[in-house]
């Protein structure tokens, strides 16, 4: 049996989140457009967090850290 890693894990998310963001919009008009738009929205907020979290294998037992703070503005 293959061993669980979670690195690679994250990184099949990322591409997940990546994939989203690139796929096109199918010939789809009115409220189906609308529930394709969405639907990739909460698809790509999934794949990101998961792809943004730190994993962590211990016994057996998988953790994702996943910071939700605002980043701070480094523009000023």
């Amino acid at each position: 049996m293959e061993q669980f890693d979670p690195a690679a894990m994250i990184l099949r998310f990322q591409a997940r989140a990546r994939a989203v963001r690139q796929r096109g919009l199918p010939p789809v008009e009115g409220p189906e457009r609308k529930r394709f738009l969405d639907q990739a929205r909460v698809d790509f907020q999934d794949y990101a967090m998961i792809g943004d979290a730190v994993a962590r294998l211990e016994d057996g037992v998988l953790t994702l850290t996943v910071d939700l703070r605002p980043k701070p503005d480094n523009t000023a």
